[in-house]
């Protein structure tokens, strides 16, 4: 089994909660560096407590994605998507609609010769998505 993980830039929980409502997904597991029992080798400052050290989410009934905040500052990746084959024209509409707000549209999602909907964005957290309607 392949899950995606992905890092944030200090936006983690505010993306996973953004995907959940998109997705109607499930929040399985979300853990803080604050959560973490105290070690002197790994110091967590103050003002990192609250950020996501793991975090997991079932958008589909096969499809889990992962991901954290990261130390340091990511740049988006046009390289990699996230591939998510949606059962229903109108699930697919309602997490474009909202993925697409404040991104960038790669491909309008519209009707081809191998489904009944395709299409790709990058969303405003710097994740690029390829929806499939079969």
């Amino acid at each position: 089994m392949i899950k995606p993980y992905i890092m944030f830039n200090r936006n983690c929980a505010e993306a996973f909660k953004f995907y959940q409502e998109a997705f109607d997904g499930e929040l399985l597991a979300m853990q803080k560096y604050g959560d973490m029992p105290p070690s002197p080798d790994f110091p967590v400052a103050e003002g990192d407590k609250e950020l996501v050290l793991h975090s997991v989410l079932k958008l589909t009934e096969s499809g889990t994605i992962m991901g954290s905040d990261s130390n340091r500052e990511l740049h988006n990746s046009e390289k990699v998507f996230i591939s998510i084959e949606i059962s229903t024209e109108e699930a697919a509409i309602k997490a474009w609609n909202l993925l697409k707000a404040d991104g960038t549209i790669f491909m309008k999602i519209a009707p081809s010769f191998f489904a009944k909907l395709h299409g790709s964005l990058m969303d405003k957290y710097g994740v690029s998505w390829m929806f499939t309607v079969n």
